[in-house]
């Protein structure tokens, strides 16, 4: 057991009369600064508080040093919103087996199916176009799927970035709300007729307003959060098998009999084509020759002027008879 060191009375005695003095001078001081705090008992004060502060102030130091850090720490990134579309061109042996599995996928993911369009060429083979809305999250998985329906001819995809298109429409919805509340108080304070009729006129613009920016912030909603992808499908074509022979002569002849009777139906064509008009010709020139032309009058002879010479006359030349026969003549007139 400790005993108790008693202390000498000199050591006491000193100390109380320090602390008396320190005591006179403190108020001395506080009475001739007028107020002033720039003392040594508070210069003192500080050192004997640390020296007895107890933990939780420390811990209440922690706690604000982590607030600080807290308060300087970068504020979190705000959601991105995209607008995703797709478009994508697949051949398949069988059209409608793979638009219902591309109806399935679609529904599997959350989305659903939009437009669609199927149409039929000569040949008989289909084609299809559809639109697909799937949520953003399951847009790569939905496209994969998609395109192993069969064989990809064609893909193009498209992110639009509108974040702050959506950020600005946010923002006015509220101020326009905030302007609409604003003037139904005032028509709550009104009093006078033409104030209130004012008023009106302004709360149904405000709010036509209000209900166009709500339109366009479910519009970018639904863009946003659902991706739209075309998927257009179309049946692959039938190749037909090439012969390996080479062409020998019956080949060679039905060809030309082909060519052949083709030549003849051209021909037959034209004869038809042509064959109308030839009769109605034939009449035409029928009714020309026996009706119209008979009655036709005829044009006279030409009769010669008077006082003209006519033509000369002409007379039958008779040959001269010979020397010998005329003195035979001659002498046989004399004999008689």
């Amino acid at each position: 057991m400790r005993t108790r060191r008693s202390v000498p009375p000199a050591r006491v005695l000193a100390a109380v009369l320090l602390t008396a003095a320190l005591a006179v001078t403190g108020c001395s001081g506080a009475g001739g600064a007028s107020g002033g705090s720039d003392t040594a008992a508070d210069r003192a004060a500080p050192a004997d508080q640390r020296a007895v502060a107890p933990e939780g102030a420390k811990q209440g130091a922690s706690g604000a040093d982590a607030s600080a850090g807290r308060a300087t720490a970068p504020p979190e990134a705000a959601a991105q919103h995209v607008i995703r579309t797709a478009s994508l061109t697949v051949r398949v042996k069988d059209v409608p087996k793979a638009l219902a599995e591309a109806r399935a996928t679609a529904e599997n993911a959350g989305g659903h199916v939009g437009d669609e369009t199927t149409t039929r060429d000569d040949e008989g083979r289909e084609r299809t176009r559809v639109v697909l809305r799937v949520p953003v999250e399951r847009y790569e998985e939905v496209l994969a799927d998609l395109e192993g329906t069969g064989k990809l001819l064609e893909r193009r995809a498209k992110a639009q970035d509108v974040t702050d298109q959506v950020v600005d429409v946010e923002s006015r919805i509220t101020t326009q709300r905030a302007s609409v509340a604003r003037i139904r108080e005032l028509m709550d304070r009104a009093t006078r007729l033409s104030d209130v009729v004012t008023l009106e006129g302004e709360l149904s613009t405000r709010q036509a307003d209000l209900e166009s920016l709500l339109a366009r912030q479910e519009s970018l909603k639904d863009r946003t959060s659902l991706a739209t992808v075309t998927l257009s499908l179309s049946e692959t074509p039938v190749e037909k098998a090439a012969k390996d022979d080479d062409p020998g002569f019956l080949d060679a002849l039905a060809g030309g009999w082909d060519a052949f009777v083709t030549m003849l139906r051209w021909l037959a064509v034209a004869v038809g084509a042509v064959l109308p008009f030839a009769v109605v010709a034939a009449l035409l020139v029928l009714l020309w020759l026996k009706a119209v032309r008979p009655r036709l009058p005829r044009r006279p002879e030409p009769v010669p002027a008077p006082g003209a010479p006519g033509p000369l006359p002409v007379f039958p030349s008779a040959s001269r008879p010979a020397r010998g026969d005329t003195g035979e003549d001659t002498e046989e007139g004399g004999k008689g």
